[in-house]
């Protein structure tokens, strides 16, 4: 089963990008985020003749996500259904061949203390809260999203430049400890323990062309289905080309053919 996770910086501008990406690499599911479109505008034709069934959380000018899959999603979730008001659509699950996928944009947070950032550091709580209530855990579950969170100085180009800032500071690298601690793998890291693999590189300032990037967007699972993760990647060829996202596709492979 091919697990994939990308934040597409807008569906609009990167649909063509993402069926040749699809046509390509064959994924089985893909969490999509920052789609910046209401539901309504999604391109559910268009991916259903490419083969995949689409379960959107959308939103218009901002935010927006998505799991797309080869066979339809089921029991899907907006949201995190604790009856909390939130105009932000941030988060979405859905199961697929009996794993339960979820995709998410975590804020990014804008500036550290402001009211952004806590809106943040409250996101992340309750994420934490959700996964752990009503056992969602204990089944396997992959975790796939933009996190805007870096986890350890290998995941930056540049730490002490980047040191205190929202995507890579003390509170959210433990954050993101906190993430693990609940039972949950960082699959990249499980292939790659050395350091200089980013999925984000500014557009400013030549930061792809000089790899001056972050390792921003994660796939975590369940021990349960982390225990047959055989590959895990970061595809950087599709930060390339002519108008690519910000960020570049996450990749793992598991062993699971729907068994439980």
């Amino acid at each position: 089963m091919k697990i994939a996770t990308w934040n597409v910086n807008s569906i609009r501008a990167r649909e063509e990008r993402l069926l040749k990406w699809l046509a390509t690499q064959q994924p089985d599911v893909v969490c999509l985020q920052e789609l910046k479109v209401v539901e309504e505008a999604f391109p559910f034709e268009a991916l259903r003749k490419a083969g995949y069934h689409a379960a959107v959380y959308g939103q218009k000018t901002y935010n927006g996500v998505a799991i797309l899959a080869r066979t339809e999603p089921t029991d899907v979730e907006r949201g995190f259904g604790n009856g909390v008001d939130d105009p932000q659509a941030r988060l979405i699950a859905a199961t697929v061949n009996g794993v339960r996928i979820v995709s998410a944009y975590v804020p990014n947070g804008a500036e550290v203390g402001s009211d952004k950032y806590a809106y943040k550091l409250e996101w992340l709580q309750r994420l934490k809260t959700h996964l752990k209530d009503r056992d969602r855990l204990s089944v396997p579950l992959a975790l796939c999203g933009d996190f805007n969170i870096a986890p350890e100085p290998r995941d930056v180009a540049d730490p002490e430049l980047w040191e205190g800032t929202v995507l890579f500071n003390p509170e959210m690298r433990e954050q993101f400890r906190g993430l693990l601690e609940l039972g949950l793998v960082d699959t990249f890291r499980r292939h790659h323990a050395e350091g200089g693999f980013y999925s984000w590189w500014d557009y400013r300032q030549l930061g792809f062309q000089r790899n001056d990037g972050l390792r921003i967007d994660h796939i975590l699972a369940a021990r349960s289905l982390a225990d047959r993760c055989t590959e895990a990647l970061i595809d950087r060829e599709e930060r390339k080309g002519a108008k690519p996202s910000d960020h570049a596709p996450v990749v793992a492979v598991f062993n699971w053919q729907g068994d439980t």
